[in-house]
Formats: C-alpha cells, sequence, structure tokens
C-alpha cells in the first residue's frame, strides 16, 4: 500500500504501469484519476488544494486499510495533490489491486467516495471574478451510504 499527497504532477502512465506490474498473482488492477474541471463558464483560473500534513496521510490511510480488509485486495496505491492546481491537471490517483475484478472495483469505488468526502483536503475555485471554497455536495455525502 502506498499513499502519497504531493504537490509535484504525476505521470498517470508510469505510475499506472509500475502499479500494474508489480501485481503478481492478481487478476485485476483498476485505476482512476480526477481531474479538475473547469467551472460551466469557463472562467477557473485555480484549484487551491490545502490539507494538514501528517493528518491528511493518516486519514488516506485508515480509509485505504479499510478497503483493503474488506476486499481482499492484494495492493492500493492513492496519490492527491495539493496547492494551485489548474483546470485540465490530475488531482488525484487511485490503483487497487486484487484476484477478482469486482474486488478491484469496488475497493477503487470506496476509496474514491471516501476520499471525496472524507479526506481532510480543503478547496477553493479562484475565479476571474474571485475566490470561493467548494462547500460538500449532497451527492458525494449520499454515495457514502452504499458502503
Amino acid at each position: 500500500m502506498a499513499i502519497r499527497v504531493q504537490a509535484e504532477p504525476f505521470d498517470f502512465g508510469a505510475e499506472a504501469g509500475a502499479f500494474a506490474a508489480r501485481q503478481d498473482g492478481m487478476g485485476a488492477v483498476v485505476t482512476f484519476t480526477g481531474i479538475v474541471r473547469d467551472l460551466p463558464d469557463g472562467g477557473l483560473r485555480a484549484m487551491e488544494i490545502e490539507h494538514y500534513p501528517g493528518m491528511t496521510e493518516k486519514a488516506i490511510e485508515s480509509i485505504a486499510r479499510e478497503a483493503a480488509d474488506r476486499w481482499h485486495t492484494g495492493d492500493l496505491l492513492v496519490i492527491h495533490r495539493y496547492g494551485p492546481l489548474a483546470p485540465g491537471d490530475m488531482i488525484m490517483m487511485v490503483a487497487t489491486a486484487a484476484p477478482h475484478r469486482a474486488d478491484a472495483f469496488q475497493a477503487a469505488e470506496f476509496l474514491m467516495d471516501f476520499l471525496k468526502s472524507r479526506a481532510p483536503f480543503w478547496k477553493k475555485e479562484v475565479a476571474q471574478d474571485g475566490a470561493d471554497w467548494v462547500a460538500a455536495r449532497d451527492e458525494d455525502e449520499d454515495a457514502l451510504g452504499r458502503w
């Protein structure tokens, strides 16, 4: 299991390839990457993501351990960026490996739902006309109900 919280960009292809290459005995690898999307009017200058070092990694590790226990994964990778990000930049990546695809998919979805709603990150949208903190969305909270 690897958890990385970093300001630097990551190479999705290289990360996914390296993760898959070390999965001896696993029958499935699932990956997901979150990308900064622009505002509907196209005016997003940056998404600024803040976190508390140490606390954030510990929270993500707890979520990842629960996923590993529930779905018997062989390995997990979570990369999450912080700092100012532009539209189109990759924010995060989740990769899961398991003997069977259903476990790999469910573990990945669980991680993504909990990272979106429970990982201690704070996001601010900086637009041409000002900046606003991103509020929690009801649909993100509702997604947790299935777990």
